[in-house]
């Protein structure tokens, strides 16, 4: 027996004894850069991943310029692993290390073909993928010394530019070319970079491929030119948002998007097409859109948040040739027709993440909406109800279909009318639901001073809350997890630090 205080205090990330030698060998960066030559081409992926966590930026950029390997994948080598737990994917990159993988891929871009057999194994030219996608975009300025997803962009799309503009080379002198694949977010400001970035990239040995595009707030004749500079083979998601296309716009812009057959996510907002005020052009425009989501043979996630689609659901559904995986109809204004046809649709029995947030279900869409649940509850991991006006009533009707959910991992159900005595049999249902990790709950109504009744959406998203009660509250709510034994299931109000999870991930 030993007391307790005599245990040594061991680190909360364990490393392995290969990861503790691969790091003593890296704290001599000049010996070590010299020592890669001899070194078994095994080791190179734990080598990347302790030069990039402790910054040795001098083996970091030595590593990308001798890769032994035809890919160089962030995703593979950032991630947690059998030698150390630490997950660098899920934190922002920092600068000093993002500055050497690109400078390594410069100087191995500048070295000549005819050099490669006066170097080791020929590591150098084997590169032909550098895969950067993956990066954490968070979207918020944190520590100065990391850079966020569009500052690594923006650093490899200079590399394209100077790469391009650096003139001719003879023949027989030009390096491999290597593929770049990184996330793209574009707006206004940055439209002009990234064009050129991507005109530059064409017939360069540097070549930019995008995987995820995001355009917010850009012009529809920016937004098909870039488009077009876009690689159709590598490109899996388009995203647009505040760009309030309306049909009209969005009936240019689709076909340039539909020529993109391995798309598996579109992610479109603002589209209206009421039948209720029909007009000629609209109603021509919605067949020629719904025409285009035709052409998609791989698509698998659809959001179409704040579109107008009451009682057209069926329509925009019935032309997509498989079966959707997720599916945001966020403040969609959905009817019960709307509800009633995608529980039958061949989408609903698919179904891993559904939005419903913004569509009023309290009433007469309340047994369309538990009709949807039941045919998707077999699969069904991720469930967005925000702002769905279900109070008491409704939920506790509702209980019995949604604890089928037996995957459920994600709830959430912030700015809906409930008290305390909800969310406590809420909870206590919920128990048989092993795999739920994360319900984000509103402010019960029993925290607000004169409430109206029901109140709107607006009040309980403005409305101050009496802390004091809100305190006993969270406090209630933890002991019932303790005497569950569901402490490890996090139940909060925080709905921006718990966004909602990426299709990809799930």
């Amino acid at each position: 027996w030993l007391p307790a205080w005599w245990l040594p205090a061991w680190p909360s990330t364990m490393h392995t004894l290969v990861f503790l030698s691969t790091r003593q060998v890296l704290q001599c960066q000049p010996a070590a850069c010299q020592a890669l030559p001899l070194l078994p081409r095994e080791l190179f992926p734990l080598l990347f991943k302790v030069a990039f966590m402790d910054k040795k930026t001098v083996v970091l950029r030595e590593l990308v310029h001798t890769w032994p390997f035809p890919l160089l994948s962030f995703q593979q080598l950032l991630q947690e692993c059998a030698h150390c737990s630490r997950a660098l994917l899920q934190e922002r990159p920092s600068t000093e290390s993002m500055q050497a993988v690109i400078l390594g891929l410069t100087a191995r871009l500048h070295t000549p073909e005819t050099e490669a057999g006066t170097q080791p194994l020929c590591r150098k030219h084997a590169l032909r993928v550098l895969d950067m996608t993956g990066l954490l975009d968070d979207g918020v300025e944190q520590d100065p010394g990391t850079m966020s997803m569009w500052d690594c962009t923006a650093a490899v799309a200079r590399t394209c530019i100077a790469q391009q503009q650096g003139g001719t080379v003879e023949p027989g002198q030009a390096p491999l070319p290597v593929e770049v694949r990184v996330d793209l977010r574009v707006n206004r400001a940055s439209y002009a970079f990234l064009r050129e970035a991507l005109r530059s990239s064409v017939g360069s040995p540097l070549r930019l491929c995008c995987r995820d595009l995001r355009a917010e707030d850009l012009p529809m004749r920016n937004t098909v030119a870039l488009l077009q500079l876009l690689d159709s083979g590598c490109l899996r998601r388009v995203d647009l948002r505040f760009n309030n296309l309306g049909l009209r716009g969005l009936s240019v812009i689709i076909p340039h998007v539909a020529r993109f057959q391995h798309l598996a996510s579109l992610r479109l907002h603002y589209v209206h097409g009421d039948s209720r005020q029909p007009s000629v052009d609209g109603e021509d425009n919605f067949r020629y859109f719904l025409a285009q989501m035709g052409r998609f043979t791989c698509l698998r996630e659809l959001s179409m948040g704040s579109s107008l689609l009451s009682g057209r659901l069926d329509q925009l559904l019935s032309t997509l040739q498989s079966p959707l995986e997720s599916l945001e109809l966020a403040f969609c204004a959905l009817l019960p027709e709307d509800l009633r046809f995608l529980a039958r649709s061949p989408h609903a029995v698919h179904l891993k993440k559904l939005d419903l947030s913004g569509n009023d279900l309290s009433g007469s869409q309340l047994e369309p909406f538990q009709g949807l649940l039941q045919a998707a509850a077999a699969t069904l991991l991720h469930l967005e109800l925000t702002e769905c006006q279900l109070a008491d009533t409704q939920l506790l009707s509702t209980l019995p279909v949604l604890t089928r959910c037996a995957s459920l991992r994600y709830l959430g159900l912030y700015g809906n009318p409930l008290s305390m005595a909800g969310l406590k049999e809420l909870l206590r249902d919920s128990v048989v639901q092993a795999e739920l990790r994360t319900v984000v709950h509103p402010f019960p109504v029993d925290c607000y001073e004169g409430l109206p009744w029901p109140p709107p959406a607006s009040v309980l998203l403005e409305a101050s809350i009496n802390e004091e009660k809100f305190a006993r509250v969270e406090a209630e709510l933890h002991q019932l997890l303790l005497a569950s034994g569901r402490a490890h299931v996090l139940w909060t109000t925080d709905i921006y630090g718990r966004l909602a999870a990426d299709y990809f991930s799930l």
